[in-house]
């Protein structure tokens, strides 16, 4: 029989569970400083592990993932090695033989959709609705694998389904109550709608969130439309993982979605005119007898002709209009010769 320090050690790990393989996270040192899951470990019942029927499972939580389809790696892992860590679950207030999940969610649905699992490992826990929430909040602020926006839906959902007003619910996530307060103003410009057709979109952070809700709320974009764009990039991802295989890293459809969508909400900026260019101002010294005896300009407006001061520019002066017409004679006689 496995011991009682052998049963505890596992709840530990539930604070690692489903956590990045490339970056665990360290269970053991978050559960001593974690007061939540702490408080759900000292309330399990007995120690024990339970094997449970999935239908007696009821999952009430605040959803805080928005990728229903990340239990599939998940799933076959259960199916070839089995169960290694067990889900927390709360008996239900009302019905013998019931129980609440206090998370566990991937794992739950992996067993749920699985031929080959029947039943699923778990932990009872005493807890009330109040511990149990916060034990779900403290055990994904561990695995620290959420993205920006499955937070800002989660501290919504929290708020709107009366856990706690945003103080409240930013205590609880560790941040600032004006992180959760812009967090919660970009979740409701955006939609939860057309949130949960992107999906996480994981590495885009709160600015390019902050600037599609800024540009859905300026131009009225149709969000109906935005949701059909998003979902017509998962369906073109799903094809071209069909159609094309390939050897390199996989694209992730939410962030590829997420693009899309920014990019039909958000006008793109117009393109500067170039500034007109400066015309250049060419100048040619005219010589007599080969001294210099006056200056030819040429500029966008036309032609000048700079005299030095002296009997020739008074002459010129004089007999300005006889040149010029002179000058246009000879013009229009060129080349009839």
């Amino acid at each position: 029989m496995t011991s009682k320090k052998s049963r505890l050690s596992m709840l530990d790990s539930l604070a690692a569970a489903g956590a990045p393989v490339a970056s665990p996270a360290p269970a053991a040192s978050m559960m001593s400083s974690n007061r939540a899951l702490r408080s759900a470990r000292d309330a399990v019942d007995s120690h024990r592990v339970w094997d449970l029927e999935p239908h007696q499972i009821e999952d009430t939580r605040v959803h805080d993932r928005l990728d229903p389809n990340d239990v599939l790696d998940l799933r076959a892992a259960i199916e070839a090695n089995g169960q290694t860590v067990p889900i927390l679950v709360r008996r239900h207030p009302s019905e013998a033989d019931r129980y609440l999940l206090v998370y566990g969610r991937r794992r739950l649905e992996a067993i749920r959709t699985s031929d080959k699992v029947e039943k699923v490992r778990a932990l009872v826990a005493n807890l009330d609705e109040d511990a149990a929430v916060r034990a779900q909040i403290s055990e994904n602020m561990a695995r620290r694998d959420l993205s920006f926006i499955e937070k800002a839906l989660f501290a919504q959902e929290l708020v709107e389904n009366g856990f706690g007003n945003q103080s409240q619910v930013a205590e609880v996530l560790t941040v600032t109550k004006s992180a959760v307060s812009m967090a919660i103003a970009i979740a409701e410009a955006v939609g939860a709608g057309l949130i949960r057709a992107i999906g996480p979109a994981q590495g885009i952070g709160r600015p390019r969130w902050d600037a599609l809700a800024k540009a859905i709320a300026d131009s009225g974009a149709d969000r109906n439309a935005l949701i059909r764009i998003a979902e017509k990039e998962y369906t073109d991802f799903a094809v071209d993982a069909v159609t094309e295989g390939t050897d390199a890293a996989p694209a992730d459809p939410s962030v590829l979605a997420f693009e899309a969508v920014f990019k039909a909400a958000v006008p793109s900026p117009a393109p500067q005119a170039k500034p007109a260019r400066k015309a250049r101002t060419l100048t040619q010294p005219l010589t007599v007898d080969g001294r210099r005896s006056a200056t030819l300009r040429r500029t966008a407006k036309g032609v000048s002709l700079e005299l030095p001061g002296g009997g020739f520019a008074d002459w010129l002066e004089a007999e300005a209009q006889n040149v010029i017409e002179e000058l246009h004679a000879r013009w229009q006689s060129r080349g009839e010769d």
